[in-house]
């Protein structure tokens, strides 16, 4: 889910004992099939679920996966989910990644249809719509941890409406953290996720998970931040047109303005549409977002979900030098 934009102050903040290496934004439109409602796309959650066990385990540790759902499922998995295995294995230490995760075919519906996103809990539609947006978005996240669980990691739900996370006029006025660091000190991945919550001026409204995570990014300070897509990155246009430019590096200015480094274009106007049902902002709220943890000297990289660009960016590869043959957007910070 998206929308709400400023930071706000913290509550009850504490400072995790090992650092954060990143903060992955899994978009909803890459991990489900965003025009059916409430379909998960199964292909690509499992290949960045893999992709993250790879980025987040040691060698050592991920030569024998074993998983961690062990509810019961459908259908038959490769990877050994038997308690037994786990008896002798050692202990995995901090792994130091957050992940917050997306909507896409989960809550928007439900939000655009009742407005939640515009406020009004004493109208019975909208009171509706908050739970309704709530119990989509959580299946949602219960199935993503589930998705990383099976790969080995120690992946726990964590919803900001829980957590008291709550907003004034859609800017996070409070965000309890107590939560997430416990779970980070405890040797979790906290998995959060957009969320309907309480608004002081509103009643409600919808947190962005893009806004989630630029809050998180303030606090932990993360090695760099990844956003999974279902593009390359960000584009000068809509990326369906034929003529549409793969937009390479963004520089942010220290008044939070940015500008196209490469590739080298004249008078470069982008163009991002937003989907009628997306309550978020889209692209639009990436981008400005991105912008402000890029102005915090960490650099963000957009790139589409399980492919090798990926890959290397969880991996915290492009971190000493960008290489000419990967596909994707970073932006960084301009002094």
């Amino acid at each position: 889910m998206e929308d709400g934009n400023q930071t706000g102050h913290q509550n009850a903040s504490f400072n995790p004992i090992g650092p954060i290496r990143c903060i992955v934004k899994l978009g909803g439109a890459a991990i489900t099939c965003k025009n059916d409602l409430e379909t998960i796309n199964e292909e690509n959650l499992k290949g960045v679920s893999s992709h993250l066990r790879q980025s987040m385990l040691t060698p050592s540790a991920e030569a024998k996966i074993l998983g961690m759902d062990w509810s019961k499922r459908t259908g038959e998995s490769e990877i050994s989910c038997r308690i037994d295995d786990f008896r002798d294995q050692p202990s995995l230490g901090s792994i130091g990644f957050i992940v917050v995760h997306g909507a896409g075919s989960f809550g928007h519906f439900q939000a655009s249809e009742s407005g939640v996103h515009k406020g009004g809990l004493d109208q019975p539609i909208v009171k509706a719509g908050f739970v309704a947006t709530r119990i989509s978005v959580t299946k949602l996240n219960l199935e993503i941890v589930r998705a990383l669980a099976r790969e080995g990691i120690p992946s726990v739900g964590l919803s900001p409406f829980s957590c008291g996370w709550s907003t004034c006029k859609r800017n996070i006025s409070l965000a309890d953290l107590s939560a997430v660091t416990r779970a980070i000190d405890s040797g979790f991945v906290p998995v959060m996720h957009g969320d309907a919550v309480l608004d002081e001026s509103l009643g409600c409204t919808i947190l962005s998970g893009d806004v989630i995570i630029r809050h998180l990014a303030e606090h932990f300070m993360p090695e760099y931040v990844v956003f999974l897509t279902d593009v390359l990155g960000v584009y000068d246009r809509p990326p369906s047109e034929s003529n549409a430019i793969l937009l390479r590096e963004i520089a942010v200015r220290e008044d939070g303005n940015w500008s196209v480094v490469k590739p080298t274009i004249e008078n470069v106007q982008v163009d991002i549409t937003v989907a009628a049902h997306d309550t978020t902002g889209g692209m639009k709220t990436k981008i400005s977002e991105a912008a402000v943890i890029a102005k915090l000297g960490i650099d963000v990289y957009i790139v589409k979900a399980g492919t090798s660009h990926s890959l290397r960016a969880l991996s915290g590869e492009l971190r000493s030098n960008i290489p000419d043959d990967w596909l994707g957007t970073v932006i960084r910070f301009s002094k």
